[in-house]
């Protein structure tokens, strides 16, 4: 998909769902249920669109997101840099992802329109590496 399509897009695959994702109340139960409507996957981000997907960190002792929604910043050999929302009112915002680490190697594609729903689902899972 072009990036001018990519931004021009109308679909909305969530706004209808998320009352119902939100009520679950747990982050894995919320993100099973996303992973089920965004449907559309990249193996490689490109900059400026938004992802959510599984993350592992491997820096031992370090807190992470599992379930980062980012908007990616920059592509690189070892991964890719993205801006976290779910870190926004945490602190550091901006957070590094490697390949290795992403689950999968799935990342779920979300749309410009789509985002402002996406924020409002408290999906994240903070956890510490050990």
């Amino acid at each position: 998909m072009e990036q001018e399509d990519y931004l021009a897009s109308d679909t909305q695959r969530i706004e209808n769902l998320v009352d119902d994702i939100r009520t679950s109340g747990d982050p894995d139960d919320m993100f099973l249920a996303l992973m089920e409507v965004l449907t559309t996957k990249e193996l490689v981000p490109q900059v400026g669109r938004y992802y959510t997907f599984i993350y592992q960190a491997k820096t031992p002792r370090i807190e992470y997101d599992e379930f980062p929604l980012i908007a990616c910043i920059g592509v690189y050999n070892w991964g890719f840099r993205g801006l976290n929302y779910h870190w926004s009112t945490r602190g550091n915002a901006f957070h590094n992802y490697t390949w290795d680490e992403v689950g999968n190697n799935d990342l779920l594609l979300v749309y410009p329109n789509e985002l402002q729903d996406m924020r409002s689902i408290p999906y994240q899972k903070f956890r510490i590496n050990n």
